[in-house]
């Protein structure tokens, strides 16, 4: 078995790991959409001591959304979750397409990290700005000099 440097094999990881989120979010946005009038019924209905506060928050939230915008986030993060799958796996046996889709995609995605932490800074924003260009720097460094 061939030995990974250390650096791909997190970027792999943390790319399977990105898929994870965004499969389970897709799935969950679109179960949301299907059953949007039981979740309704559900809001109206339905109090959980001491809890009610976080989940009337979460339902409120959800059930403000327009079902069109839950289907195209639902149906979005799915594809998101297909394309960062094919980052990983690709990356994992270092194709040179692998590096050039996700050098692409996160170059992209830092201008828009950069706009949402000057509208407000948090410690995600900067977490994953900071996580996205050592992604990018590393990948940038160790770009393979011939195809595979």
């Amino acid at each position: 078995m061939k030995k990974r440097p250390l650096g791909l094999v997190a970027i792999v990881f943390y790319k399977a790991f990105t898929a994870m989120l965004l499969m389970v979010t897709s799935i969950a946005l679109l179960l949301t959409l299907k059953n949007y009038q039981n979740l309704e019924v559900f809001s109206e209905n339905y109090v959980l001591e001491g809890k009610s506060i976080i989940i009337d928050w979460v339902l409120n939230k959800v059930l403000n959304l327009n079902p069109r915008t839950l289907a195209f986030s639902g149906i979005g993060a799915g594809v998101y979750a297909i394309v960062t799958t094919i980052e990983a796996v690709g990356l994992w046996y270092e194709k040179r397409w692998a590096h050039v889709l996700v050098l692409v995609l996160v170059g992209i995605s830092i201008a828009p990290e950069i706009y949402e932490l000057i509208r407000g800074f948090s410690a995600i924003k900067i977490f994953i700005l900071v996580l996205n260009l050592a992604v990018f720097v590393y990948l940038f460094r160790t770009f393979p000099k011939h195809s595979k």
